[in-house]
């Protein structure tokens, strides 16, 4: 119901964005977030937002260059990449929140697929 896409190769310093599109149902009344999972590391916390879009949170490692965002209208959650660091490499789900925004990801539901970023150095 949940599917990520817009990953793939770029060179470090580079950008990318992902999106994260609903289809099925309509998820315009849950907060969201986003997770990356990277090979052999457990699955982490980037970032979420309310489902009005008027509240957002990042994890540290990200702040300054992720941007997330959403447009109801189209049923869709976006991630904005900037700056792009080898150490950014990983498989990117996108998951609606049970409540409200967590970095638990155990807090999630509705996982997507998941779109593989791959960053160069």
């Amino acid at each position: 119901q949940l599917q990520a896409s817009g990953g793939g190769l770029v060179q470090a310093g580079g950008s990318l964005r992902l999106s994260c599109a609903a289809s099925g149902r309509t998820f315009n009344r849950f907060d969201m977030g986003w997770f990356r999972q990277a090979p052999g590391k457990e699955r982490e916390f980037v970032c979420a937002i309310t489902w009005t879009g008027g509240r957002a949170s990042c994890a540290n490692f990200v702040k300054g260059r992720f941007t997330i965002s959403r447009d109801n209208t189209m049923n869709t959650m976006y991630l904005q990449m900037n700056s792009l660091k080898p150490e950014d490499t990983g498989v990117y789900y996108c998951a609606t929140a049970r409540s409200s925004i967590s970095s638990d990801y155990k807090e999630y539901d509705n996982w997507g697929q998941g779109t593989l970023v791959t960053v160069s150095s």
